[in-house]
């Protein structure tokens, strides 16, 4: 792919990177930006691990820690853990498929730059009066009764935010159901795209139920509407349902392109194919089907009666069964392989006992008497970051190592990445593992301080400890990430040595178009069938060198994206301010011209002609 480093003006990358559309640029910025934003949601974690280290501490105020805790969980989860996730979709799952790009690339960018306006315009909330106070979940019995407008800014910017990641899921759906390679079957497709393609199935039913709810909010905020006003004769509990409907299959979008990462890590350095790789595939397909049956596990407490209750448990017990399938995959894989220990398989290896261990109290929470007395304690804080940092940061940081090389032609340091990796891994482990026993002692969730001698202390002293060691695990990534960027050493083409998919058989850096000739698939494992069979290309090809036809870059995604953040504003202020209606107009005109010039554009791209292709040395064809 193309470094961001490319000999050329400043300001002629920037441009470049403004109004891209092809993947692999944009995967750069889904990385930087969410990177930024992981980086945010560490440090407000640590306010919160300093505010929770000893009893009776006045670090933060109780006003300020709940805004906090909020911005932390809706920073992580939707600005964080999915631009991410997306970021390494957009990378890969278009090369493992041998196409020249995702179908719609315009839409592509579209997605980031909304997502990019979502997440700037929450955080600013920070800035303008107080951010979001009502926890990440923002139940309507406290986001309708939270003064001030930290909560419109919550459903704005992630309504705005929300409908990018909605294009981007729609668009990796069409890819890798019309683009996939000849002889490239569903069944011989990669774990990590068969991830993709279920996490992309789960982000286009998931994330409409949340749109509808932040709708229902925003009218409730901001127009006096009472959907969620039980007073009105509207009701409270139906946002909780819209809420999970999204929330559950969230945790899946999340973790299943993580397993898709595990999936071809595990092959690479264990020297062998991946263990069972038909009962993966079906355990996905599973786990993604099985996903919506289970939201209203979150709700046992709200009385919701004992046989909706059971069926519930019942569907949270089941979950576990593929997800244990792909576990023992795993470790079969392993199992005789010649593994070796690099820094993305020493992830790989951590991620098992990790996420089991979160899984093992996710199936506890199941039966529902036993998370009456558990539900909103420090067990189910444990318990869920056993899953997300467990599962979902493991797998982006060993994601991070393992496809570096690809996206930038260098490769991280290996000897900071483990360091990285063990002071991150014992981190993590120290200041999780401690709170299982917090919530089982009675440490209810978000409470900002705790009177003294009720036996937490120790324990919430260790989990911040606990904290400090995952933050200097994160500076050394940041000091590694900087160190290769100024030595900027090539790496070429398979970096580690036995790359079995199409993405490691391109040339590096990978071509603007990606491949000079679409290549031919002869079976699972393509490179690593084309390497044992002596083909110094890596790839057969289904056709003879010719014209590529390419996108045109276009600036119309940042506008169109630009005209709702700006009409958020008006939103915002809608009957405070006599200027809120005009910018809402204002706003909403740039988004509307800005499409409407899109659609009447002949836009028909360009043609890269054969003589100007690529070969595999960097040369012209």
């Amino acid at each position: 792919m193309s470094s961001i480093a490319q000999k050329k003006g400043f300001g002629a990358t920037l441009w470049d990177y403004l109004t891209t559309v092809d993947h692999k640029k944009i995967a750069i910025l889904y990385l930087i930006t969410g990177g930024f934003f992981f980086i945010v949601g560490g440090i407000e974690a640590m306010l919160i691990r300093i505010q929770l280290a000893q009893p009776d501490n006045d670090f933060v105020s109780a006003g300020m820690f709940n805004q906090i805790i909020t911005m932390h969980g809706t920073t992580m989860i939707f600005l964080a853990a999915m631009p991410l996730l997306l970021g390494f979709m957009n990378a890969v799952m278009p090369l493992q498929i041998g196409a020249r790009d995702v179908a719609f690339p315009f839409l592509n960018s579209l997605g980031f730059w909304l997502f990019f306006f979502g997440g700037v315009f929450l955080n600013l909330s920070w800035f303008m009066g107080g951010a979001p106070d009502a926890g990440w979940t923002s139940y309507a019995s406290l986001s309708l009764a939270s003064p001030g407008h930290g909560i419109d800014f919550y459903a704005l910017g992630l309504f705005i935010s929300g409908f990018g990641t909605l294009i981007g899921g729609i668009n990796f759906l069409v890819t890798i159901i019309n683009m996939r390679a000849p002889g490239m079957t569903y069944m011989r497709m990669p774990l990590f795209t068969w991830t993709t393609f279920v996490a992309s199935a789960l982000i286009l039913f998931a994330f409409p139920p949340l749109t509808v709810g932040i709708v229902f909010m925003i009218v409730d905020r901001m127009f006096g509407g009472n959907f969620f006003d039980h007073t009105m004769g509207g009701n409270t509990i139906i946002w909780e349902h819209l809420f999970w409907i999204f929330g559950h299959p969230e945790v899946y979008i999340l973790i299943l392109p993580a397993f898709g990462i595990f999936s071809e890590i595990f092959p690479t350095f264990a020297r062998k194919r991946l263990f069972g790789y038909s009962a993966m595939v079906f355990a996905t397909v599973l786990i993604g089907f099985l996903g919506f049956m289970v939201w209203a596990h979150h709700m046992f407490t709200v009385g919701m009666g004992p046989t909706a209750n059971a069926i519930f448990a019942v569907a949270t017990m089941a979950i576990a069964v593929p997800t244990g399938v792909k576990i023992f995959n795993w470790l079969l894989t392993m199992w005789g392989g010649s593994i070796v220990f690099t820094t993305p398989m020493l992830y790989a290896v951590g991620f098992i006992p990790s996420f089991v261990a979160g899984g093992v109290t996710g199936v506890m929470q199941a039966a529902a008497p036993l998370d009456y007395q558990l539900h909103d304690s420090y067990f189910i804080v444990a318990h869920f970051h056993y899953v997300i940092v467990g599962g979902v940061v493991l797998g982006l940081l060993a994601g991070l190592h393992f496809y570096w090389p690809l996206m930038f032609n260098t490769m991280l340091n290996e000897k900071l990445g483990k360091i990285t990796f063990w002071l991150f891994f014992i981190g993590f482990h120290l200041t999780f593992f401690i709170q299982h026993f917090l919530g089982l002692l009675g440490m209810p969730r978000r409470v900002f301080t705790y009177v003294a001698d009720q036996g937490w202390d120790s324990y919430n002293m260790i989990s911040s400890i606990g904290a400090i060691f995952m933050a200097a695990g994160v500076i050394v990534l940041v000091v590694n990430i900087i160190m290769t960027i100024v030595k900027n050493e090539k790496v070429g083409r398979d970096p580690w040595g036995d790359g079995r998919t199409l993405e490691w058989a391109l040339p590096q850096p990978v071509p603007f178009y990606n491949f000079k000739q679409t290549p031919l698939v002869r079976g699972l494992d393509t490179f690593w069938i084309e390497k044992q069979e002596g083909n110094k290309e890596g790839m057969t090809y289904a056709e003879p060198v010719g014209d590529i036809h390419m996108p045109n870059n276009s600036f119309v995604p940042v506008v169109i994206s630009f005209g709702l953040f700006v009409a958020s504003f008006g939103a915002l202020y809608n009957g405070e301010k006599s200027w809120a209606v005009p910018v809402i107009i204002l706003g909403l005109g740039i988004t509307f011209a800005s499409m409407i010039h899109r659609s009447l554009k002949d836009d028909h791209g360009y043609h890269v002609h054969k003589e100007d292709l690529l070969d595999d040395k960097g040369g012209k064809h």
